[in-house]
């Protein structure tokens, strides 16, 4: 059964390349939201295994966001990784991904064999 991941970014044309790249790997269901201020109406209805979650945003940023999915009873137990362009990969050594409380943080452009690293690794029992 393919494995549902909820992509949060206000640029929709990252969104479409990163949702079609994530489908085409195989064993993914990939909804975007675009926009922050919807993400948790879309989260509940959706019901995804995995968030993928951009910091800067207009409306809510991710952090945000992200507070009000802990807070909900529903999504709290669902990892969250946070994409953000605040940070490169030359600041993290090898691109590897950093850590910022509960979540991963990977920058951006995403560096799609990474990612799919971290959400498997993500998922795993």
């Amino acid at each position: 059964m393919a494995k549902k991941i909820l992509l949060i970014d206000d640029e929709a044309g990252f969104t479409q390349l990163l949702k079609m790249n994530l489908e085409k790997s195989g064993g993914f269901e990939v909804a975007i939201q675009n926009d922050s201020t919807q993400a948790l109406t879309t989260a509940r209805e959706f019901g995804p295994d995995v968030i993928l979650l951009d910091v800067v945003m207009p409306g809510m940023d991710g952090g945000d966001v992200q507070a009000q999915f802990q807070s909900d009873p529903i999504l709290k137990d669902v990892p969250v990784i946070m994409l953000t362009a605040l940070v490169d990969s030359a600041e993290l050594s090898d691109g590897a991904v950093a850590q910022s409380g509960s979540s991963v943080v990977l920058p951006k452009p995403v560096n799609l064999e990474l990612l799919m690293k971290v959400i498997g690794e993500t998922l795993e029992p």
